[in-house]
């Protein structure tokens, strides 16, 4: 099935429509092809085009660069994480590989947007891990136990304070986080379309068909077109398992979030004035929300097996009903059908929590599974599979490599009848938190 270029994305809403969109149209050589034009293919080609200014780079993606997952998560660059099954005893120590990962991925974007003065409307505010439910506090305090013991500053936090941070009642406790950072995701993988090196040509609403290697070269079919390149690198993400990469080691999950139109000064003063904030569920599959910069809320709180190619109007329109509950819950005196934009997107989770990030044969490379962090992780393993692929080391490859590997999933029908049976699960755990 062919991906679809939607208009419902908040984020890309807000910014002004591309021009001179070129794809495919007549077959090509490379030395490098990507697959992929997110956050990970990106940084890659800008990396790649550093170390091998004289070579031939390519990077294609089945959709608008930068408007899959790069653009339609909640723009969170996280430090830490809740959620991600690596915070029990036995994995302490490949907790903090995965934060050092986190750290890592923090310092690349960091460098980008420096380096090429970027708007992204980067805001080090922290974040909080919050639940409605009391009985939730035990949780909370283990996890700032945990954060402590690592040297990761935070503070749990209770009702009225919390009511006076973040302009709702809802929320009962709370574990605020200082080093996570929010940011405009779309703001920032725009920014690294428009700097993509001379030598690096881009190819969008073009998807890759079939792939295979014959001797030193892989042969790519597009639709009415071929690539043939030296070296391939797989930055697909949620997309791994459709062009058999790594298949039985990740699994695409659908998210639907929405974003309201900016709150008027009397809405924004009657909720407080709080400064801008980002706020996760303790209670996995809980709504994740925002308030942005510019006073708008932004909530994800729904996560399901779904078609990861499209998802249909009728069952966005009632994931939308689920968003409005979820913002009606937590600032009842707002108006009615203050939702702006809907949109859905893809997030790639692995059976354990880790990230792929690989050289899989002679000249075939791959990065992704992200686990729903892949603004900073997928920056950081792009521009370290670049060096990868030239034969080059850093710093950070044995830091990545030392990680925990992904384990072995089940083959369908009994992965998606797993995944199924633990969303509902969760979902049922959680259904005070949507």
């Amino acid at each position: 099935m062919k991906l679809i270029n939607d208009n419902g994305c908040g984020w890309l809403n807000q910014l002004p429509k591309r021009l001179n969109i070129k794809s495919l149209n007549k077959d090509l050589i490379s030395d490098y092809l990507i697959i992929g034009a997110g956050f990970t293919g990106l940084s890659s080609a800008r990396k790649l085009s550093e170390i091998n200014k004289n070579n031939k780079i390519i990077v294609v993606d089945a959709q608008l660069a930068g408007e899959g997952g790069s653009s339609r998560n909640s723009g969170y660059l996280v430090d830490t994480t809740l959620n991600d099954g690596f915070t029990s005893n036995k994995d302490i120590e490949n907790y903090k590989k995965k934060v050092k990962i986190y750290e890592l991925g923090i310092k690349a974007v960091k460098k980008y947007i420096k380096e090429y003065q970027v708007d992204c409307e980067w805001n080090e505010s922290g974040k909080y891990f919050a639940s409605s439910k009391i009985q939730d506090e035990n949780k909370a305090k283990s996890f700032s136990k945990l954060l402590t013991n690592l040297n990761y500053e935070n503070k749990i936090l209770f009702n009225d304070e919390l009511q006076k941070k973040l302009g709702t009642s809802f929320y009962n406790v709370a574990v605020y986080t200082t080093g996570g950072i929010l940011l405009n995701p779309g703001k920032l993988v725009r920014s690294m379309i428009d700097t993509l090196p001379e030598n690096v040509d881009l190819f969008e609403n073009t998807q890759l068909l079939n792939w295979n290697k014959s001797n030193d070269k892989i042969i790519c079919q597009f639709e009415n077109n071929k690539i043939e390149t030296k070296k391939i690198i797989f930055c697909t993400n949620g997309f791994l398992r459709s062009l058999n990469v790594k298949k039985n080691y990740s699994f695409p999950i659908t998210l639907t979030a929405s974003m309201t139109r900016s709150l008027t000064e009397k809405e924004f003063k009657h909720i407080g004035s709080p400064r801008e904030w980002g706020v996760l569920p303790i209670r996995p599959m809980g709504a994740t929300i925002r308030l942005t910069k510019d006073k708008r809320i932004l909530i994800r709180n729904t996560a399901e097996v779904k078609n990861p190619n499209s998802m249909n109007l009728n069952d966005l329109t009632n994931r939308v009903k689920l968003h409005n509950l979820g913002i009606k819950k937590r600032f009842p005196n707002l108006p009615e059908n203050i939702i702006e934009n809907s949109w859905s997107g893809v997030v790639c989770r692995s059976g354990n929590g880790s990230q792929i990030f690989e050289k899989l044969d002679d000249n075939i490379y791959v990065a992704g599974c992200y686990n729903g962090s892949g603004i900073g992780t997928g920056t950081l393993f792009g521009e370290q599979i670049a060096l990868i692929a030239s034969n080059q080391q850093s710093e950070e490859i044995p830091i990545i490599e030392s990680r925990k590997k992904p384990n072995w999933l089940l083959p369908q029908p009994f992965l998606n009848i797993g995944i199924y049976s633990r969303l509902a699960y969760e979902r049922f755990k959680a259904r005070s938190e949507i």
